[in-house]
């Protein structure tokens, strides 16, 4: 009976599986390495243009920054011109008013009375007068008080300080409340009543201008 040595014939099946196994797994192992560069190229490519879009976004952000500056900016010289708007109609319409003061100064003095010193001081939001003054009795510093008291300008006069000197006169210092064209509506005066004095009447409420 013969004999066949199949010995060489499973070497070189083995030799082949093992070379087929070897070149299956370098063509896996070269599949997933372009696979993972493809991955890393999208990936830095992704990267890539979120960093492009957010550059992007950052000089927006800084335009609208600057933007936003020269608004306040704007802004602000606004106010400051409106408020210098509201200073020169405020001092427009004073204006008239200062000359009506000073005309109204004149015709309230009474004979005997003479002023040294006019000045305006600080009294909340009316403005109010400082007379310093001489006069030749305290009866013409009344005679000046209720003429003020009567006065379609001033109002509310109220004496400060009256020293007798060895001189002609006495030296008197008293303030007033300066009628200003602002005022409200309820400051001008009523319609005298009968059996009342022009006095009483001015006396309840101050004259607009």
């Amino acid at each position: 009976m013969p004999r066949i040595n199949l010995l060489p014939w499973r070497e070189g099946q083995r030799r082949e599986r093992k070379l087929a196994f070897l070149v299956a797994l370098g063509v896996a192992v070269l599949a997933a390495m372009v696979t993972t560069f493809a991955a890393y190229l999208l990936f830095d490519s992704t990267i890539a243009g979120q960093q492009r879009r957010n550059q992007t976004l950052r000089t927006q952000i800084k335009m609208l920054d600057k933007q936003i500056e020269e608004i306040n900016s704007l802004e602000t010289e606004k106010q400051k011109f409106i408020a210098r708007m509201e200073i020169i109609e405020k001092l427009q319409r004073s204006r008239p008013g200062i000359v009506h003061v000073f005309d109204e100064i004149v015709k309230t003095l009474p004979d005997g009375v003479y002023l040294t010193g006019v000045q305006q001081v600080s009294a909340g939001a009316s403005k109010r007068l400082k007379f310093d003054g001489v006069a030749q009795s305290s009866t013409r510093v009344s005679s000046f008080m209720r003429n003020i008291d009567a006065s379609e300008w001033l109002r509310n006069p109220e004496l400060q300080v009256v020293q007798t000197s060895k001189g002609p006169g006495s030296s008197f210092t008293l303030t007033a409340d300066e009628v200003t064209t602002s005022a409200p509506e309820e400051n001008k005066p009523q319609a005298p009543a009968k059996g009342k004095t022009r006095k009483a009447s001015l006396g309840d409420a101050g004259v607009q201008r």
